[in-house]
């Protein structure tokens, strides 16, 4: 017997005195759904007791405030942050979230294995427990260039890590119910090693939905109303509730929350942007113990059900063996602690980080801007007619509609037409310089002059560019190669706000303030041009996915999702 597991059993006897004991802690228990006042002794980074009479070399006491399992967010992509994970850490730990599951296809689009081992170096030693669900669709699909194409013959090299608990969202659901081997193969990979299979469906249903589930795929992020997670949870998945920046489904959800199984439901954050870490599963939380859900229910969904849907043995509750990770909230409205303890040390204290390594250092890894050489001409547009097909935004949402709209036509070529909020966008391949550039047009910016660029482009992360006129959109993709990587916004050929991110044209290595001050002055700088969305470049990002309905854009064209093929500018000529 070591006299680590002896020290256990003995303090959790009373014969010794802990090292911490929580005093008079409302204890929030996600395991027998009740809450009641206790103590809570912890030793060696695990709780040992919950009872009356626990003495400790350290005590805290509560005065009856809440504690909680501390909270497990169960999908996000920390580059979506465009912050080092250190950075990140700093944001979500004082919020309440000791654990996180990350998916780093964005890094795995731009640098393949190097991306992943490159996100891995970098959690190393943070106050953050970090696990990896390896990227599923790298690309997402046959009809962009990334940077790398991961096959299972890549993916089996890391599969049997401990810090990886399998595969991450399958978005070529097309290519799985179309029996495409390479998709199977990945498949077999994460089952063959008992891994699991995430899911990403938006709006799969009926016959198409039982086999994409039977495949062995359990769970799904992409649910946008009540009855598509009611009937994906009726088929045995795990419906994994959203709230990010762009995608926002918990108030579409909480009807679920209240009204099915929730044991069945996660709460997860996807992309955030900084401006939205100040809150993060706390707020979620919050937000369902509004809305009607109780109290319990909604802690479970961001705690003990992500454990148990991932295997995470001893998390997400607080109970003798389990790990010392939980929450002190002294107002359960808010939800927002004011201690943050992980493996049985307080982390956080007041909105603040307190454990943290002095001297972190990132990674090093290569440039990532690789295009071919730009001209204004690349911009254009020739056609016939003044009738284009049209990517058309609805807030908050991921997905998009296919509408028919008017662009200006001058002298035998397209024109962004401000009068109808018909602008031009292009897709720009970055990897490989390939000299790809994909061509549309988008409504819903509301752009009155200008453009604005990015690198950041889910998922495989071309330079995207949307504006009022060709040369405004050629400057700022020329800024994007000059900063190798980031965010700019142009009006009048100058450069009047922009965010390098130089890490995979994804990350900087600024702190957390940097990135916000500079995500405000890019916002403030688009809203200036007329723009009317909330986040212009989050909205932008997305809309070169061509996974999600019901027309992108991609490096190589107009892609619409319900003829699973390119369409072209015009709605009278086929794609060319």
């Amino acid at each position: 017997m070591s006299n680590r597991l002896e020290k256990i059993i003995t303090v959790a006897r009373g014969l010794e005195a802990a090292d911490l004991v929580i005093k008079n802690a409302n204890l929030i228990n996600v395991l027998s759904e009740e809450i009641y006042l206790c103590d809570i002794a912890i030793t060696d980074g695990v709780v040992v007791g919950i009872g009356a009479g626990y003495h400790g070399k350290e005590e805290i006491d509560v005065n009856g405030a809440y504690v909680s399992p501390a909270l497990i967010d169960g999908h996000v992509h920390i580059e979506s942050s465009m912050m080092l994970p250190f950075e990140f850490a700093k944001a979500v730990v004082p919020c309440g979230t000791t654990t996180v599951v990350i998916d780093p296809h964005e890094i795995s689009n731009v640098l393949g294995l190097h991306g992943i081992s490159f996100m891995h170096e970098a959690v190393n030693n943070l106050p953050l427990n970090v696990y990896t669900m390896l990227p599923s669709c790298v690309p997402a699909t046959p009809y962009e260039t990334t940077g790398f194409d991961l096959n299972s013959y890549d993916l089996a090299l890391l599969m049997d890590s401990k810090w990886v608990l399998g595969l991450a969202e399958m978005m070529n659901y097309s290519g799985l119910l179309n029996l495409d081997k390479t998709v199977l193969a990945k498949l077999d990979l994460a089952k063959s090693k008992g891994k699991k299979i995430d899911g990403h469906a938006p709006m799969l249903t009926g016959k198409d939905l039982c086999a994409y589930i039977a495949s062995g795929v359990k769970s799904d992020h992409e649910c946008t109303v009540a009855e598509e997670a009611i009937e994906k949870i009726r088929l045995g998945m795990y419906v994994m509730i959203r709230e990010g920046t762009a995608a926002k489904d918990l108030d579409a959800l909480i009807p679920v929350l209240k009204n099915n199984n929730t044991r069945k439901c996660i709460f997860v954050t996807d992309d955030r942007h900084p401006k939205d870490l100040r809150v993060h599963i706390n707020d979620m939380i919050r937000r369902a113990i509004a809305g009607g859900v109780d109290i319990i229910k909604a802690v479970q969904v961001g705690s003990l059900n992500t454990a148990e849907y991932f295997g995470l043995e001893n998390q997400g509750a607080i109970a003798p063996g389990y790990k010392a990770d939980m929450l002190i909230i002294p107002d359960i409205n808010t939800f927002m602690p004011n201690i943050v303890i992980k493996d049985g040390k307080i982390v956080a204290k007041d909105g603040k980080l307190i454990s943290c390594p002095e001297d972190y250092q990132s990674p090093a890894v290569r440039s990532s801007v690789n295009v071919h050489w730009i001209e204004l001409e690349d911009f254009e547009i020739k056609s016939d007619t003044n009738k284009v097909n049209t990517i058309e935004i609805i807030p908050h949402k991921l997905v998009t509609n296919f509408i028919v709209s008017e662009a200006k036509l001058e002298n035998g070529y397209l024109q962004s037409n401000t009068d109808t909020d018909t602008l031009k966008i292009v897709v720009i391949e970055r990897h490989r310089a390939t000299g790809n550039i994909g061509k549309g047009f988008v409504k819903g910016f509301n752009l009155k002059s200008g453009a604005i660029a990015s690198t950041v482009a889910h998922d495989s992360h071309n330079m995207i560019v949307v504006g009022t006129n060709d040369y405004d959109m050629y400057v700022a993709a020329v800024q994007l190669v000059k900063m190798q990587g980031g965010k700019v916004v142009v009006n009048n050929g100058e450069v009047i706000s922009k965010l390098p991110l130089p890490i995979a044209g994804l990350m900087t290595d600024k702190d957390f303030d940097y990135v916000v001050s500079h995500c405000e002055e890019l916002n403030s700088a688009v809203q200036g041009l007329g723009c009317t969305l909330d986040d212009a470049f989050m909205t932008m990002g997305f809309l070169a996915l061509p996974v999600i309905p019901e027309l992108k854009i991609t490096d190589k064209g107009l892609f619409s999702t319900k003829a699973w093929d390119f369409v072209g500018i015009s709605p009278d000529m086929p794609f060319e």
